[in-house]
């Protein structure tokens, strides 16, 4: 019977976590911070908590898989905060250089996490127990989530569309 290694287990992570790491810059260019504000009137998350929130998730990610490196938007951001009304947040530039800051260290972790890392669980809530994998595995998911949500807003604020290349 074939070993299934963890770089097996996580090869498709790999791969769409490099498209991500290119489409947040590219999804990002160009928008100002007062636009990345905006909410139009509505209740949905804007550009400035969306780009924040996806940093700081590779922060924990990294983290869950023993990095010591602290995310510079914790106090935003910790214990899955959501969006908070009449706050300033960080411009994008200050995210981007976070996100250029992380993404090599989350990368090497990924390459080099071990099978034992992967299955190991941790309680989410009472009740609610997941596995690094599976972990890891929603936040692959949610980054392509939200960086759609981005490239919405884009086009709701009159940006042009998310450029691919």
């Amino acid at each position: 019977m074939e070993t299934i290694t963890a770089k097996n287990k996580i090869a498709a992570f790999v791969d769409l976590y490099d498209l991500h790491t290119g489409f947040f810059n590219n999804v990002i260019v160009g928008i100002s911070d007062e636009d990345a504000h905006k909410r139009l009137e509505t209740k949905a998350n804007h550009v400035a908590w969306l780009t924040g929130s996806l940093v700081h998730q590779r922060y924990e990610i990294a983290k869950m898989l023993g990095s010591d490196i602290e995310s510079p938007f914790l106090e935003l951001f910790d214990h899955n905060k959501g969006i908070q009304d009449g706050l300033k947040y960080p411009s994008l530039d200050e995210y981007r250089r976070a996100w250029e800051n992380i993404s090599p260290v989350l990368k090497e972790l990924m390459l080099n996490v071990s099978n034992e890392k992967l299955d190991e669980t941790f309680e989410m809530m009472p009740d609610m127990k997941f596995s690094n994998y599976e972990m890891m595995s929603f936040f692959i998911y949610r980054e392509a989530n939200c960086i759609g949500q981005i490239a919405l807003w884009r086009r709701l604020l009159g940006y042009e569309a998310m450029k691919y290349m």
